[in-house]
Order: C-alpha cells, then sequence, then structure tokens
C-alpha cells in the first residue's frame, strides 16, 4: 500500500519501523508524537473537545508527555477516528458480552498496525530467527481472522502465520473448541530445530493443560520452543494464577518458565509489548515494546508521574495509533522495572469513572 498522500508525521513513523536496526530515540519520538497530535486534534472531534477541557493544544504543548490519555472506555462510547467514517478499511472490537458495549479501534489501514507488530513481536518471541532461517512453526490456540474478523488478537496471530509461519503453521481454535488432535498432530510434526511458537489467551492454554491431564499425555517439546500467553480471566468461569499456569506448563508441555512470555496489549493500541525474558534473559522479567511507543507510570489520583518502584496506573503513547488517539490512558496497574514495566492488575472502577468523564466530554464534540 502506497503511502503517498498520508500525513507526514504517518509517513516518518511508518519508516522508522521498517528500519532493520532500532533506535530508541527520544527526540524524533518526541517530535513525531507531537506532530502527530496536532493532525488527531485537528482531525477528531471528540478528542478536540477532550483535550480543549483540559486547556492542551498543539501551540501548547511542548512534550509528548503533556499529550492528553484517553481512558480506555472511552472507546466504547465514542467513535475516535480521525479520516471519515467511509474510509474505515477494519474495525477491531474489544471482547465483551452480546449485551455489554465493546470499544472499538476504527482503522483508514493496516499497514501501520501490521508494521509494528511484526518487528516487535519478532524481536522478543523469535529472537533466534536468521537470514538463513526466516520461518518458524507457529502454532495459535485463537480463531482465526476469517471466523473473527474483529479481534486483534486473531488479526496479529494471522500476519504472523502469514508471514512467519513455515508448513505446518495454523489456527487450531474453532467455533470455541480447542481442536486438540491436529494440534497434537501439529507439534508431532513440527522440525526439532526449526523455532517453534506456541501462542494463545491463557484460557486457551488452561482448556490444553485439561485435555492433556484427561488423557493423561504430556510432552516435551525441546529447546526451540517457546509460549507466548496473553489477556486474562475477566469475565471467565475459571481463573488460575500466572504462576500456577507457568509452572503447570512447563510440567505438561516441557517448556522452562524461562520460555514462556506473556504478552501485554489491548484493542485501542497498534503496538503489543512482551516479556524480554528471550531477548534478555539475564535481566528481570519485565515488559519491553518497541521504540515509537512509551508506557508511563502515573498516580491515578494526580495524573503525575509515579515515584521509582511506586505502582501506578498504565500510561501508553503509542505512535502507532496514527488513525484515532496516540495517547491512552489503561485501567491497569503497574510499576516500573529498569528499563521496562511491569502489570499489577486491574484497578478496581477505573475504566467506568474514565469512561463516564471522557465520554461526556467527548460527545460534545462528536459532530465537529
Amino acid at each position: 500500500m502506497s503511502t503517498t498522500g498520508r500525513p507526514a508525521a504517518e509517513r516518518s513513523i511508518l519508516a522508522w519501523m521498517r528500519e532493520p536496526l532500532w533506535s530508541d530515540d527520544e527526540a524524533r519520538f518526541e517530535e513525531l508524537a507531537l506532530a502527530l497530535f496536532a493532525h488527531q486534534f485537528e482531525r477528531c472531534g471528540p478528542y478536540r473537545s477532550f483535550c480543549e477541557r483540559r486547556g492542551a493544544t498543539p501551540s501548547g504543548l511542548r512534550h509528548w508527555w503533556e499529550i492528553p490519555p484517553v481512558p480506555t472506555g472511552a472507546f466504547k462510547e465514542v467513535a475516535l477516528r480521525c479520516f471519515p467514517a467511509e474510509r474505515t478499511v477494519h474495525t477491531f472490537r474489544t471482547s465483551g458480552t452480546s449485551t455489554s458495549l465493546r470499544g472499538e479501534l476504527h482503522l483508514d489501514t493496516l499497514e501501520l498496525y501490521e508494521a509494528s507488530l511484526l518487528p516487535t513481536l519478532c524481536r522478543f518471541l523469535l529472537p533466534d530467527l536468521s537470514p538463513g532461517q526466516p520461518e518458524a512453526t507457529i502454532l495459535a490456540l485463537a480463531p482465526s481472522p476469517a471466523e473473527v474478523r474483529d479481534s486483534s488478537l486473531s488479526h496479529m496471530f494471522g500476519v504472523a502465520i502469514r508471514e512467519l509461519g513455515a508448513a505446518g503453521s495454523g489456527f487450531f481454535l474453532e467455533r470455541g473448541a480447542l481442536l486438540v488432535d491436529e494440534l497434537l498432530a501439529a507439534l508431532d510434526a513440527a522440525p526439532p530445530q526449526r523455532p517453534l511458537l506456541l501462542c494463545g489467551t491463557s484460557y486457551a492454554f488452561v482448556h490444553l493443560l485439561d485435555e492433556l491431564e484427561r488423557r493423561r499425555t504430556t510432552l516435551r517439546l525441546g529447546a526451540a520452543a517457546r509460549i507466548m500467553e496473553t489477556g486474562g480471566f475477566k469475565g471467565r468461569s475459571r481463573s488460575v494464577p500466572r504462576a500456577s499456569l507457568y509452572l503447570a506448563l512447563e510440567q505438561a508441555l516441557g517448556i522452562p518458565l524461562e520460555r514462556i512470555v506473556n504478552q501485554y496489549g489491548m484493542t485501542e493500541l497498534g503496538s503489543q509489548f512482551y516479556d524480554g525474558v528471550l531477548r534478555d534473559p539475564e535481566s528481570l522479567r519485565r515488559k519491553l515494546g518497541p521504540p515509537w511507543a512509551r508506557v508511563r507510570i502515573v498516580d491515578p489520583e494526580t495524573g503525575d508521574e509515579a515515584r521509582a518502584g511506586q505502582t501506578g496506573t498504565l500510561v501508553i503513547h503509542d505512535l502507532a495509533n496514527t488513525g484515532s488517539v496516540l495517547a491512552v490512558q489503561t485501567a491497569d496497574l503497574g510499576r516500573r522495572i529498569e528499563d521496562g514495566f511491569e502489570v499489577l492488575g486491574r484497578q478496581d472502577g477505573a475504566e467506568q469513572r474514565g469512561c463516564s468523564i471522557a465520554a461526556e466530554e467527548m460527545l460534545e464534540g462528536a459532530h465537529a
């Protein structure tokens, strides 16, 4: 897809994502973030109303962290897009029940989303890929994008399989059922010397463990295997602590704890974050992400930067969010660890409070 006619900041962000070597350039990030904010302030009426309520305008900001973040709950109430609705090419939706509102991320291009996810996934999940071996066996415990077109996670897995997947890669959850026989056959057929990525939601892995236990089966997947799990158990009838889940996966699949990676992402963002254990095994487990995204830990009451080691709300500035808003305030708590962060869980009531306030302010500008 050509970038001709796209905003200059978007073209520069895409070029950064495609560079072969990552450069954690603070000056570059700030320049692009402020330029993208100016574009979003001009083109997205609801967001402009939200920012004006806070006295934030493109001419008045000097640093990227001054860009007002939107609570994730607002994506359930307001269409936050910087382009005409008829130019929407794809919409991702958050998970939810048939009666609950679902947050939506509207995209006028998938190019940046995919340009962001691929190098990040390779860096933190497949650092052993090389030009001489550019493929991995990727087995996803998730439905395919064809089945759930509005799932950002299934789309991410689909892009990874399309661009990096060797023969035998695929999806092993269909119409809510885990295809255990097919998965076991794929695991057995995977060449032992080729990188193997088994990825899916926490809940899907619990079902796999249950089925292996029922069959009284354990596996030893070898040194080239690794697991990526993501998501929690919100809305599920059963919950398993992450430490217990990892121990059970190690025992059932033969993949050591240091090769099990948690991914932190959300529908409202274009970039993802991963445990750095495969990339940097000697350091503490913490979440790391691409250089075109920044994570702040802020005091939930004041919005000020949290002190070192202090628990706070995660606020993410993501340049991959060109078509919506680049600054997002999550409902998650975390703390800084070295050059990354740790996710500590949900802040009770944060999404509801943030949504009610933000949506009211934004709806005033929804038709601007």
